[in-house]
């Protein structure tokens, strides 16, 4: 595009975008400048949405824009909101399941190694656990076919993290709770997943009672969640960056965008300065058809490992549904990047995905998509790789959209779709 596209149809408020503006508005101050600031976006999702959630947003940004700046020393304003209290690791994810989609995901977790280890006092919820990983099952959300409904993230001060995210237009969600239960704040992003702030330590697992059945607690060598991965609405992905930004105070990665069954993804993670939390947002850019049939948005969470080989190993002897990835990708992989000859043998007998750059390397596996809309990634990094395996994207949603296509049989309108 030349630069009068980008102007008419592609700007973003500030905060949403990937240029320093803040440091840009350092300078104008410094120069005596305090005149009045507007915003003239010409963009055409900001154009056809909704007036009300747009202005939210682009208070915000301004909002975000005034503390960043007041806090660069160069003005000697007083900050425009709570400082906060930043991320500092996922305490648990939430997935909302219904009749259907719960026993297959039940099902899934113990073949991956994690133990039903307790119910909540007063809500229909079931704690299942290994090593630092903690996923909610939660039947009172209605989501059809399972969703990501909610992530709680540990931070020093929740209150203060709340109270941030209250200036910042993203007032604390009302919540029932019952005596001696913990009180814990949520936000909602813009996708409507909930957000719970919660203390440094695991106070909030004493709302939960012992499971009636003996746990299982030799696992699969998962430790702790590695990322949760996020599919967002077209109109909502840029109010989400500016969300997860200034709201909860993460870092953007860079942006990265490959190719998938139905057209161009983008895809954007966030994490914490020790990446303890890490959050990826993805967007489809020109959608042609579902992800999967009948899959429209996918979500997933990663769950990091030590040895991907030997849990890999393990899951599949448990029973876990690991993704069958085609035989020729690591043909590909050979030419490509030349692993070591037995772990290429490894990576090929256990579906194994892997990419390498020059910080290290990232290996992964997927189970199926359970339910409609839900799926489990097993992940390890070597090195300091930071990324998310991008470059295998592609062969993995065509993977997925394959099983999908195989469980739905002889459907014609299927069928029409192969």
């Amino acid at each position: 595009m030349d630069v009068l596209q980008w102007s008419r149809h592609h700007r973003l408020f500030p905060g949403q975008g990937a240029w320093d503006l803040s440091a840009f508005l350092d300078h104008v101050l410094a120069a005596g400048y305090r005149g009045p600031l507007s915003l003239e976006v010409f963009n055409d999702v900001f154009r056809q949405a909704d007036p009300g959630r747009t202005a939210i947003d682009a208070h915000r940004s301004l909002l975000a824009l005034r503390d960043a700046t007041a806090r660069s020393g160069n003005v000697g304003a007083v900050p425009a909101v709570p400082k906060g209290s930043a991320p500092t690791g996922v305490a648990f994810a939430e997935v909302a399941v219904d009749a259907e989609s719960g026993p297959l995901i039940a099902r899934a977790l113990a073949g991956l190694g994690f133990t039903h280890t307790g119910h909540h006092r007063t809500k229909p919820v079931q704690l299942w656990t290994q090593g630092e990983a903690r996923l909610l099952l939660n039947t009172g959300v209605t989501r059809p076919g399972g969703a990501i409904s909610a992530l709680g993230l540990h931070t020093a001060d929740p209150g203060a993290s709340a109270a941030r995210a209250e200036a910042l237009l993203a007032p604390v969600l009302p919540r029932t709770r019952g005596p001696a239960e913990a009180d814990l704040a949520a936000v909602a992003a813009p996708d409507g997943t909930e957000v719970f702030f919660c203390g440094t330590g695991d106070d909030w697992l004493a709302d939960f009672t012992p499971a009636a059945e003996e746990p299982d607690r030799s696992g699969a060598g998962v430790t702790r969640i590695d990322h949760i991965a996020l599919t967002q609405p077209f109109d909502h992905y840029d109010e989400a960056t500016l969300f997860y930004r200034a709201v909860l105070g993460l870092t953007p990665q860079p942006t990265a965008e490959y190719a998938a069954p139905f057209g161009l993804v983008r895809s954007r993670a966030f994490t914490d300065p020790a990446e303890r939390v890490r959050i990826a947002l993805s967007v489809t850019l020109l959608r042609r058809g579902d992800w999967a049939p009948p899959v429209a948005s996918p979500q997933h969470i990663a769950f990091a490992t030590d040895d991907i080989v030997a849990t890999a190993r393990a899951v599949r002897d448990r029973g876990a549904p690991l993704l069958a990835v085609p035989d020729n990708y690591y043909d590909d992989l050979d030419a490509r990047l030349g692993p070591d000859p037995a772990l290429l043998a490894d990576l090929r007998e256990l579906g194994i995905f892997y990419d390498r750059d020059a910080d290290g390397a990232f290996l992964h596996c997927y189970t199926e998509i359970l339910g409609g809309a839900v799926f489990f990634e097993l992940v390890q990094r070597i090195g300091r790789y930071t990324g998310y395996g991008a470059p295998n994207a592609p062969v993995r949603m065509a993977a997925h959209r394959t099983a999908r296509l195989a469980q739905a049989g002889p459907d014609p309108a299927i069928r029409q779709l192969r």
